[in-house]
């Protein structure tokens, strides 16, 4: 397939364009910076210039190719009205018209959903109120695509995405360590944090792509879940800093999110799609960590 992929320099969108690349498919990749057109360039794939605010930009985009995979996502977490707006409705929206109709398919990105007392499954809705609720919103109109011929998925992207002990919630615990040169973790530790690697993730995109039903949603999980205390004790090893409990104002607008137990399971996915995760777990990539 020739794919136009959103988000493809990022830590999860690097590994998901060189997976594709890497089994017989073409890539057309937005770039919004000079930056991340060279990088595009240079791992074999085709540019488009422009950012997610240019709608006609992404529809011709769309228009050019087979299926879309949509990875672009904001990352500002500064407070709580940037996480609330950290969503990209208009854009969803721009790429889907252009598919409605063509049985091509449209990949996009959420997180795993946590469910109260339990590990939670593919099966268990996305939150559509509170902090992430707009990005739920637009997920599932995604997903709604698939009444009117357009083979949308959704991949749910657990609370740490890892690449040589970098990125997602892992990633922040390690920022700030650093920045206050104690490991902390919110609450007593226990609550549990999935995770996976990007590179492990970067598979399950092309099996979507490739495989999944129309209005279907997937489990990137590698790991159900690592006590966050865990996380934090490997932080402060490598680091060589103290580790305990820190208070929730800490993490700022994240720390209602980073005390919850939200482990997740990808038991389905394994099974329907032939998913299989080879590479470092979590605490496994952490140790890569330098001081």
């Amino acid at each position: 397939m020739h794919v136009f992929v959103t988000g493809g320099t990022g830590l999860i969108g690097s590994a998901v364009v060189a997976e594709l690349l890497g089994n017989g498919h073409t890539v057309l990749a937005l770039a919004r910076s000079d930056a991340s057109a060279l990088a595009v360039k240079a791992a074999g794939a085709e540019t488009l210039p422009g950012g997610l605010a240019n709608l006609n930009i992404l529809r011709a985009g769309a228009a050019k190719a087979d299926g879309v995979i949509h990875l672009a996502f904001g990352n500002d977490f500064s407070s709580a009205d940037a996480v609330a707006r950290a969503e990209e409705s208009a854009a969803l929206a721009a790429l889907g018209e252009e598919l409605v109709g063509s049985d091509r398919p449209f990949v996009t990105v959420s997180g795993t959903p946590y469910m109260p007392g339990r590990i939670s499954t593919e099966a268990d809705p996305l939150p559509t109120d509170g902090p992430v609720g707009g990005r739920g919103r637009a997920v599932m109109a995604v997903l709604g695509l698939a009444s009117q011929g357009v083979r949308s998925t959704a991949v749910r992207m657990p609370r740490t995405v890892h690449n040589e002990g970098k990125g997602g919630f892992a990633g922040l615990l390690t920022e700030i360590a650093c920045r206050t040169r104690v490991s902390g973790y919110p609450g007593d530790g226990a609550q549990r944090w999935p995770a996976v690697h990007a590179l492990d993730a970067a598979v399950l995109f092309r099996l979507a792509l490739e495989l999944a039903p129309a209005g279907t949603s997937w489990h990137a999980v590698a790991d159900e879940g690592d006590a966050v205390r865990d996380i934090a004790a490997v932080i402060g090893r490598r680091l060589g800093l103290p580790v305990e409990a820190a208070p929730q104002e800490t993490y700022g607008p994240l720390g209602p999110i980073f005390a919850i137990d939200q482990p997740s399971s990808s038991t389905h996915t394994r099974e329907a799609l032939g998913w299989e995760p080879t590479h470092p777990s979590l605490l496994e990539d952490l140790e890569r960590i330098q001081p």
